[in-house]
């Protein structure tokens, strides 16, 4: 009782000398880490209907592009997934990529914007309902060591670290390395990228027996869903080495 007084006090302290800002524009909120209501109005939150493989979220009316094996809504798939199997078993974004989250997502990775970490760890937590109970490892995308010097943190790691606080979970920053520095992805086709990643991430033998990999059900962490490239290298690199079944859970995803 006394210790959440003085933590209550102490938090009431930092608020009147640094009060809680939207994530957004900046502006001054009520809540520590969120977002305004002018800013909330901007994104776009994925939310069902969407294929059940990759999420990609589909309209309402839109029968054309999908098709459900069972009869019943619960197991829809996009045309993609239909046409080939992505290597991950399932993969969930929070939001649509777009002008709006990708003004979030530069900051976070670009601008030593960490204080976005728990915002956007939520939005994450969010997009994983249903999953983090049947979850045994949290895993972040890497970044090769050349990178990680010259930005100084993944931004993947971060997320992980507290989708393992919120969920319970573990998670595990060294268990999947990259083992060759890709060139940026951004402004590549499909084609491209899939050859760019190829064979660029491997896993630590030493590691994955400490956490248990052979048999897990991992949770694969990034910003971004492109073209899936990047996911499906590392989820093969984890499943050759053991891992039973790798969703993948990103902050936004390319809608096209």
């Amino acid at each position: 009782m006394v210790a959440k007084l003085l933590r209550t006090i102490v938090q009431g302290g930092i608020d009147a000398i640094l009060p809680p800002r939207c994530g957004g524009c900046g502006d001054v909120t009520d809540t520590t880490h969120a977002v305004c209501a002018d800013c909330w109005a901007g994104l776009r939150f994925i939310t069902a209907p969407q294929c059940a493989c990759c999420g990609y979220p589909f309209e309402l009316d839109d029968s054309a592009n999908i098709f459900d094996p069972s009869g019943n809504g619960a197991n829809t798939l996009c045309a993609g997934c239909l046409q080939r199997k992505p290597a991950f078993d399932m993969a969930r974004a929070a939001l649509v990529y777009d002008d709006c989250s990708r003004d979030y997502l530069l900051r976070f990775k670009h601008a030593d914007r960490g204080d976005l970490t728990p915002l956007l760890a939520r939005w994450l937590f969010q997009a994983g309902h249903g999953i983090w109970d049947h979850t045994d490892l949290i895993v972040p995308v890497p970044l090769h060591r050349r990178r990680l010097l010259a930005r100084r943190y993944n931004q993947s790691g971060l997320l992980a670290a507290n989708l393992s606080r919120m969920s319970g979970v573990s998670w595990d920053g060294l268990v999947l390395r990259r083992a060759r520095n890709t060139r940026s992805l951004g402004g590549l086709g499909p084609s491209s990228r899939k050859r760019e990643v190829g064979g660029a991430f491997g896993v630590d033998a030493a590691r994955a027996i400490k956490c248990n990999l052979a048999g897990a059900r991992v949770v694969l962490v990034d910003d971004v869903l492109t073209t899936g490239a990047t996911a499906n290298a590392c989820v093969r690199a984890l499943k050759q080495s053991g891992a039973m079944h790798v969703s993948v859970i990103t902050v936004a995803r390319v809608v096209r």
